[in-house]
C-alpha cells in the first residue's frame, strides 16, 4: 500500500492524472494532480490527529451537511417524534473509516460506510453510503454519492461534497466562477436561511459577498459550473446534469482566509438545517437507493 505523509493511502491513475485517497480518514479524496499540477489542494503539513478538520481534499458530508441546531445549539437535531440527538456539523462520515476497493484497471475506487451501533445513537437509521470516483480520462473525473436505505423506515438525508480547489490566493481577483441560473442565500446567525435573491451569472473569487453563500439551482442547470483560473491557464468544469442522478440543490462557495491557497466550490443536495427547514431534505424509503452524480473536467484555457 502506498505511503503519503506517513499514512497508508490508495491511489488511482490515468495517464498524467493521479488521485490519492485515505479511506480510513472519512473516505477522503486527498489530492488530484495532473502533470504534477495540483487541482485539488492538500496541505504540506496537516494535523492527521484531526483528519476531519484538515483544510484540503474533499470531505464527504453525510448524513446532513452544514450547521443544524436545536434551541440555538449547533450540532443537534430533532426528529418528527421530538427526540433531540447530537450529530456533528457536516455529519459523521468525515470522521469514520470507510471500506475501500480499487478496480482492476486502477482508475476507479469505491469507498463504503455502513451504519453501526455508534452511528445509530446520532442517526437511528440503517444505511449504506458509498463514494465512487473514476477517472474517465486523464482530465475527467466522475464522482457518485450513492445512498441506500438498508433499514425498515424512511431515512432522511442531504449529502454533499466539500471540494478544495487549488488556487493561489493572489489570483482570486482574476479567477471567474460561472454559474447556471441560481438564487443566492445564506445562513443567518440564528440558523435560519435568508430570503433568496437572484444570483449573477458570474463572480470573481475575490468578492467577499460569496464567501459562505449558497447558490441554489433555479431549475435544471443549463450549463456546468465553471472555474476559470486565468493565472493557472486552466478551466475546471463541474457538470451537475449527469444521467441517473438525483437533482443537486445548491453550490456553496467558501474559503477560510484571505491568504488561503484554495477555494471551495461544493455541490450540495440540500441547505444547512434542512432536517428542520426542509430545504433540500430527501427521504429515502426502506430498501431504496439513489445516486447523486457529477463530472469534473479540467481543460486548458485558450
Amino acid at each position: 500500500m502506498p505511503q503519503f505523509q506517513h499514512q497508508d493511502i490508495l491511489e488511482i491513475a490515468h495517464g498524467a492524472s493521479l488521485l490519492r485517497f485515505a479511506p480510513q480518514a472519512g473516505g477522503r479524496l486527498l489530492s488530484w494532480h495532473i502533470d504534477g499540477q495540483s487541482v485539488i489542494h492538500w496541505p504540506d503539513a496537516p494535523d492527521w490527529s484531526r483528519a476531519a478538520h484538515i483544510r484540503g481534499g474533499n470531505p464527504l458530508l453525510f448524513p446532513f451537511l452544514g450547521r443544524h441546531r436545536v434551541d440555538g445549539q449547533i450540532g443537534r437535531w430533532r426528529d418528527a417524534q421530538g427526540t433531540v440527538r447530537d450529530l456533528p456539523m457536516h455529519g459523521f462520515a468525515r470522521d469514520l473509516p470507510f471500506q475501500a476497493s480499487v478496480d482492476e484497471e486502477g482508475a476507479g475506487i469505491r469507498m463504503t460506510l455502513a451504519d453501526s451501533e455508534a452511528t445509530r445513537i446520532a442517526y437511528p437509521f440503517g444505511f449504506r453510503f458509498e463514494a465512487v470516483y473514476r477517472l474517465a480520462d486523464a482530465h475527467t473525473l466522475d464522482v457518485e454519492l450513492i445512498t441506500t436505505n438498508t433499514g425498515d423506515t424512511a431515512l432522511p438525508y442531504y449529502a454533499g461534497h466539500h471540494f478544495y480547489f487549488s488556487l493561489p490566493h493572489t489570483q482570486r481577483g482574476e479567477t471567474v466562477l460561472e454559474l447556471p441560473r441560481t438564487k443566492l442565500c445564506l445562513q443567518r446567525p440564528d440558523g435560519s436561511i435568508s430570503p433568496a435573491e437572484p444570483g449573477k451569472a458570474s463572480y470573481t473569487l475575490d468578492e467577499a459577498d460569496i464567501v459562505d453563500r449558497f447558490h441554489c439551482l433555479d431549475g435544471a442547470p443549463q450549463r456546468p459550473v465553471r472555474i476559470i483560473e486565468s493565472g493557472l491557464k486552466r478551466t475546471i468544469s463541474i457538470d451537475l446534469q449527469r444521467p441517473g442522478s438525483v437533482p443537486w440543490y445548491a453550490v456553496t462557495t467558501w474559503t477560510e482566509a484571505a491568504e488561503s491557497d484554495f477555494y471551495c466550490v461544493e455541490p450540495w443536495l440540500g441547505l444547512p438545517d434542512a432536517i428542520h427547514n426542509g430545504l433540500g431534505l430527501r427521504w429515502l424509503e426502506a430498501g431504496e437507493s439513489e445516486t447523486a452524480a457529477l463530472r469534473i473536467s479540467v481543460g486548458a484555457l485558450d
